[in-house]
């Protein structure tokens, strides 16, 4: 039924490989095409594994079992003082965006793969689908699934309405490598999934492989992310606004953060942290910020196109399953196009599914997240404010794939 069928998938990312590994295998003509010239590599994300994930991966081809990342088998959060506050028995294993990215891109044939590709528009007719890129190429397919991120041009040309929204606090991150910790923190810290919850703020932290994916003891780094709240129209705006004073609003370049900022990230650390958490935030070498934002996509299939991934629904990362759901969208778009020869009928059956999901995970992120809130705008929200900032709902809730009641 797909002899002969081509796709184009807009967006070289963890999403954008998914759907095109899983094409390919079910016998389609894919291509990728990437808007950044140079290969997507060396980003430091840290990413928890869940069954759903594996299982994507699975279906994709790649098959890597425990070299996929770093095991640990408790969660922890510290006090201030650097105690332990509570803990629990959960195993879980722990990777990192460039491990995914380098088993997804180098199943993938490099001559269909294109990087430096900045689509123009497109536009689509009964029979097909075409897509127009700044350099003059003009290609035309069955399908064009749009895997291009949290700014994806494709839904902005599609639903112009709807845009990212301010969650009202930002996320510090940044790696540090096991060789660099002390003692203390080594042996109180790096072994957990950890967690720190001084007023109104979160700090996670987790090991990771390292430099060439490098799983070995003394090889590994440390992942963390540290929410705290920022007012959109002043913390946030001066958190943005670089050394010539151009501000960035959707997330301002790492090497344009101004050394005061980084330095008074360091310094708080230090204030509200526990030791072992400020000694990582001290230790990391390139620290940076992102502003976190919701967003939620009323449809998905647009005729021959469909929204895939971070360009349909962004979930806070609370829930730490941005990349689990990329490949549970993927997973779902192809199987649906396997039980029809109608692509439009296809899309449309994908898309139901695919938006209550994606809506109840946001709408989950959210509210593990209400607490760290610049502002409490609902009674809704202050509900779950109150009801997930104990130690034991946090490290119950985060990074576990939600339960639907």
């Amino acid at each position: 039924m797909t002899q002969g069928k081509k796709a184009v998938v807009i967006g070289g990312s963890l999403g954008g490989l998914f759907a095109a590994n899983l094409l390919l295998r079910a016998g389609w003509d894919v291509h990728v095409y990437e808007r950044v010239a140079e290969e997507l590599q060396g980003r430091g994300a840290g990413i928890v594994t869940h069954p759903e994930l594996m299982d994507a991966l699975k279906l994709a081809g790649i098959d890597i079992g425990d070299s996929i990342g770093v095991q640990v088998q408790q969660r922890i959060t510290l006090a201030r003082d650097g105690s332990v506050e509570g803990t629990r028995a959960l195993p879980q294993t722990l990777t990192a965006w460039g491990r995914l990215y380098h088993v997804l891109r180098e199943a993938f044939p490099d001559e269909r793969y294109h990087n430096g590709k900045h689509l123009r528009s497109f536009v689509q007719d009964a029979e097909s689908v075409s897509a127009a890129f700044a350099d003059g190429e003009r290609v035309s397919a069955d399908l064009l699934i749009a895997a291009d991120g949290l700014r994806s041009g494709v839904r902005q040309t599609l639903l112009p309405d709807v845009r990212p929204l301010y969650a009202g606090y930002i996320a510090w991150r940044g790696l540090v490598e096991e060789a660099d910790l002390s003692e203390r923190t080594l042996k109180e810290l790096f072994p957990y999934f950890a967690f720190g919850l001084p007023p109104c703020e979160q700090m996670i932290a987790y090991p990771v492989a390292g430099q060439n994916n490098a799983v070995a003891p003394g090889q590994r780094r440390f992942n963390f992310v540290w929410y705290r709240p920022a007012e959109e129209g002043s913390t946030l705006r001066d958190m943005v606004t670089d050394g010539t004073g151009k501000v960035w609003p959707e997330g301002i370049p790492p090497p344009l953060i101004r050394p005061e900022v980084l330095a008074q990230a360091r310094q708080s650390a230090h204030d509200v942290l526990s030791p072992q958490f400020a000694e990582v935030v001290q230790k990391t070498r390139q620290l940076f910020f992102q502003p976190i934002f919701d967003l939620e996509s009323p449809r998905l299939a647009f005729g021959r196109v469909a929204l895939l991934g971070d360009a349909a629904f962004v979930a806070r990362p609370h829930c730490g399953m941005g990349v689990t759901k990329a490949g549970a969208d993927a997973v779902a778009l192809v199987d649906a196009l396997q039980r029809t020869d109608d692509v439009v009928a296809a899309l449309r059956a994908y898309e139901g599914p695919r938006v209550e999901a994606g809506r109840f995970i946001v709408g989950h992120a959210r509210a593990l997240g209400a607490y760290m809130q610049a502002q409490i705008r609902t009674p809704q929200e202050r509900e779950m404010a109150e009801r997930y900032r104990t130690p034991e709902a946090v490290m119950r809730e985060t990074a576990v794939p939600p339960v639907v009641h």
